[in-house]
């Protein structure tokens, strides 16, 4: 399927601190994801990228954000995480070649009638937990860049920073708006 060239860098230096700036500065987490999901999948030219978070009562990655593939891909079913050789599992990048003939695949069936081919899984994690991951569908069986996948690795490392912050500032926002419901009576002493 592929060659056994290196494969060509995708990032520059310029790109990413593009990316990382975005990263740090943007503040509508759905803009950044949407943003990330289509950005990522132009640099890498892949057919497309999504990405997912976990949902901790279901077990489950529930997607934030794609680009590039159909509605009814991203919506073919639950996507469990109770597989110990995925990348959330393992906390690390994973490569899959050949999507529609390896036995990790949860829906090769409709990876096929998608028109995917390979896939590279990267962890998005907030210090040591991985809360979800990054989803790159590319159009051939080719690997990506060694330095690519550190890139992505680091960008992944930030997003989840992101996430985890926006998190807390829901509860607080929550929190908040519940102390402003008490009566006056009840707020004294806090």
């Amino acid at each position: 399927m592929h060659s056994d060239k290196e494969p060509d860098r995708r990032f520059n230096l310029r790109e990413f601190k593009a990316i990382t700036h975005a990263i740090a500065t943007y503040e509508d987490l759905n803009l950044l994801t949407n943003h990330l999901a289509e950005g990522t999948a132009r640099t890498f030219r892949a057919k497309g990228c999504s990405i997912m978070l976990l949902d901790e009562r279901e077990k489950q990655l529930f997607p934030i954000s794609s680009y590039g593939l159909s509605d009814e891909y991203i919506k073919k079913g639950p996507v469990m995480v109770d597989k110990q050789y995925c990348a959330f599992c393992t906390g690390e990048p994973v490569f899959i070649e050949d999507i529609q003939n390896d036995p990790r695949i949860q829906y090769p069936k409709a990876a096929a009638k998608e028109g995917l081919i390979s896939m590279l899984s990267v962890p998005i994690k907030y210090r040591a937990e991985v809360v979800g991951i990054i989803r790159i569908y590319l159009p051939d069986g080719a690997p990506i860049h060694e330095s690519d996948v550190d890139s992505l690795l680091v960008l992944a490392e930030q997003l989840g920073l992101v996430i985890e912050i926006n998190g807390l500032r829901n509860f607080l926002d929550a929190v908040k708006m519940a102390l402003e419901n008490l009566p006056l009576r009840m707020l004294e002493g806090l």
